[in-house]
């Protein structure tokens, strides 16, 4: 039996249905991870184009907009995500690498939050302020699919917020690795759509 099948007979991927009141996550878009002779390569350039347009009708519909980028405090003990990786060491404050990239620079009351795990909301201040803006759904981009992104999604989903996981706006080095997070991001923790759909959303929703 075919794998999609399989999912089918048991019960999963069920859709989420429309954008409530949401914000949009932006996972770890930054110089390093747009660099293939640092952290990038794959599909993350092209995701990141694309996720400057829907940053812009974000913007326009005044939804609530929240960056995260890797930081490592300097001179601290390597995490056990370092250790696994030992290249994020070089992820430290004043580091060129840590930059948003250029498309997608946050502008005044958008949030950036610096962590030290691949999860925005693990040991952040995220979940605290989506909820001061009564936010229950998450258009979330950024890099990479399998992993931060994947990691910010389930944290997303077990704490409640519907999520929704713009497809062409999330890379990864491994195209891959990318498949294969959005089939089971799909099956069990988000709906994956597509940019139109999230632009059509954005437009026609009252509420922000």
């Amino acid at each position: 039996m075919p794998e999609d099948d399989i999912f089918a007979r048991q019960g999963f991927g069920q859709p989420l249905g429309s954008l409530g009141h949401a914000a949009l996550l932006i996972v770890d878009f930054v110089r390093g991870f747009d660099d293939p002779d640092a952290f990038g390569g794959g599909n993350i350039h092209a995701a990141i184009l694309a996720t400057a347009t829907l940053l812009g009708a974000v913007r326009a519909a005044g939804v609530p907009t929240a960056f995260s980028r890797i930081v490592h405090p300097a001179g601290a003990p390597p995490t056990m995500f370092q250790r696994k990786v030992p290249s994020l060491g070089a992820l430290v404050a004043g580091s060129p690498q840590i930059e948003i990239v250029p498309e997608l620079a946050p502008c005044a009351g958008e949030l950036v939050i610096d962590k030290q795990a691949p999860s925005m909301f693990f040991g952040t201040s995220l979940h605290r302020w989506l909820a001061l803006q009564q936010v229950d759904s998450l258009l979330v981009t950024g890099c990479t699919t399998s992993g931060c992104v994947r990691a910010t999604v389930v944290d997303a989903m077990s704490l409640d917020y519907r999520c929704f996981v713009v497809e062409d706006c999330v890379g990864d080095r491994s195209l891959s690795a990318h498949a294969a997070s959005l089939f089971d991001m799909q099956q069990k923790y988000a709906d994956v759509c597509a940019r139109s759909w999230a632009l059509q959303q954005v437009a026609g929703t009252p509420g922000w």
